[in-house]
């Protein structure tokens, strides 16, 4: 079996893995969060805790959806044959960069530009509007 090929199929357990564990995590969550609903007298505060919890539950649930898809999309790449190569520059994806985060679509010196690019159009939107969130101490 040749190199790449025996790097493609450990990639794809991988990704099989990946999804399997956070399917198992997200029905769990799902089954947790319906055994933990008690039924009783409530008051208002508890009432508000509750929805709370629920709010970070839902919110933790759609994280996990989103990662599931982003799984299922490199999986897809995998099948296709462009799985690890970078979207931008269509170089390799290192990977320790595809274990460390399995559904990567850029390598690492093109993630990092775009976060840049992203971070300067903020600023620059930011200048415009005259509002941060963090004002800038100083005279």
């Amino acid at each position: 079996m040749k190199k790449t090929a025996i790097r493609e199929a450990d990639l794809r357990e991988m990704l099989r893995e990946r999804r399997r564990a956070i399917q198992e995590e997200v029905q769990s969550r799902i089954r947790d969060g319906r055994a933990d609903r008690a039924i009783g007298v409530r008051d208002d505060l508890e009432h508000s805790d509750e929805d709370s919890q629920g709010d970070i539950e839902l919110a933790l649930l759609q994280m996990r959806a989103d990662t599931l898809t982003r799984v299922d999309e490199a999986l897809v790449r995998l099948e296709a044959g462009k799985y690890g190569t970078c979207a931008e520059c269509e170089g390799e994806i290192s990977e320790r960069r595809l274990r460390a985060l399995p559904f990567a679509v850029r390598c690492q010196a093109c993630e990092e530009r775009r976060e840049q690019d992203q971070g300067r159009a903020r600023n620059v939107a930011q200048r415009r509007t005259g509002f941060s969130l963090f004002s800038e101490a100083g005279p």
